[in-house]
């Protein structure tokens, strides 16, 4: 591959779709490169009203002027041809949504690159912030790559790791990695471009990977100990959401502790052992509620949620 005429802007075509994609978008215009395209999901009913609504890189590619795409599919000749039409010297790839078919992996002289919020070749696949939270991991991070046929399993040119906070949640985490992943991806180009980089190959020995999540996967189990089940609340936020049953109804639990009570309860149980504090019981110790939202309400804090419902504490969750 020849190396790229130094200071050179690169004509650049950028796929991306929500909101946590449009710092790496930026940080190419920022860097001066030429984006002649910028391909994205097609607009989505939202709202009240179902109106068509934008996606996020839609939106800040229309407010910057910039030439939008957006294919329902990528495997119809005509969506590839308007790609290569563009002439791109590299595509971007930020969280788009869709495979890309091996025509478009080729089209340009310097690859498809691409973001991925882990350090692979561990969490590949669809979930993997909400995984390293899942499992604990002390140490996350971002990956660029070259994108091949795969699922995540393209030559690694760089990562960057960073510790996962305590308190961080999917969403949280999500929104950092991907603007760690911004620097780091226009940084990589540049020498990536130059030939300063040499691709190295993913260890598939190494390899995990991760599942597309359904909504009731969040239901929790809490015959499950403690630390389990935060780590929990914390990777389903926003989506699943981390839930319960309570009366019939539905019991969001949107943020919660461990506990330093032992939980000798029938796991579920809730108890107000001090003030405010409102513990269940697991099957190993016990979760502090600090946030919930019963089906049908706003979110409140479980100080607050309790006064207005009497007979929550006593109760057993799940059933």
């Amino acid at each position: 591959m020849s190396e790229h005429t130094a200071n050179a802007p690169l004509r650049a075509v950028f796929m991306g779709t929500p909101d946590f994609a449009v710092p790496t978008l930026e940080a190419l215009l920022n860097r001066g490169h030429d984006l002649v395209g910028v391909v994205t999901q097609p607009d989505r009913p939202a709202g009240r009203g179902r109106r068509l609504r934008p996606s996020p890189v839609k939106a800040y590619a229309e407010r910057h002027e910039l030439p939008v795409l957006q294919p329902a599919s990528l495997r119809r000749d005509d969506a590839c041809a308007r790609i290569a039409d563009m002439k791109p010297d590299v595509i971007v790839v930020v969280a788009y949504g869709l495979f890309l078919p091996s025509v478009v992996l080729e089209t340009p002289r310097y690859g498809c690159l691409n973001i991925h919020p882990s350090l692979l070749p561990r969490h590949r696949g669809p979930s993997p912030v909400i995984s390293t939270i899942l499992n604990g991991d002390e140490t996350g991070g971002v990956t660029i790559m070259l994108l091949d046929e795969g699922m995540d399993t393209g030559p690694v040119l760089a990562r960057k790791s960073t510790p996962v906070g305590s308190d961080e949640t999917a969403d949280s985490l999500t929104r950092r990695l991907f603007g760690l992943g911004a620097e780091l991806l226009v940084d990589t180009l540049d020498k990536w471009v130059h030939g300063e980089i040499t691709p190295s190959s993913q260890d598939d020995q190494q390899a995990t990977t991760t599942r597309l999540l359904k909504r009731e996967d969040g239901r929790l189990d809490w015959t499950g100990p403690a630390g389990s089940i935060e780590r929990r609340v914390r990777a389903f936020t926003p989506w699943p959401g981390a839930f319960t049953s309570w009366n019939g109804r539905t019991l969001k639990i949107v943020k919660g502790r461990v506990a330093a009570e032992t939980g000798d309860s029938e796991p579920g149980t809730v108890s107000a052992p001090s003030g405010d504090r409102v513990v269940v019981a697991t099957g190993s110790g016990a979760l502090e509620l600090l946030e919930v939202q019963l089906e049908g309400r706003a979110r409140s804090e479980a100080a607050d949620f309790v006064r207005g419902q009497r007979d929550f504490i006593g109760s057993v969750l799940g059933h």
